[in-house]
């Protein structure tokens, strides 16, 4: 019961995942790859966090 308003920390990743992922994909089409390659390393990042909840 009280863990109905809690919000799940997967999902929250997950939506984070997509939106940084869009941008990184609009990003790279635009020319800046610096930009693009911190974007990438974030994702890497959200990505081990994502395969960790996952496993557990």
């Amino acid at each position: 019961m009280f863990g109905l308003f809690k919000k799940d920390p997967l999902k929250q990743l997950q939506k984070e995942y997509k939106i940084k992922s869009e941008k990184a994909m609009t990003v790279q089409r635009s020319g800046d790859l610096r930009l693009y390659a911190t974007l990438v390393g974030e994702l890497e990042e959200i990505e081990k966090k994502i395969v960790e909840l996952t496993a557990k």
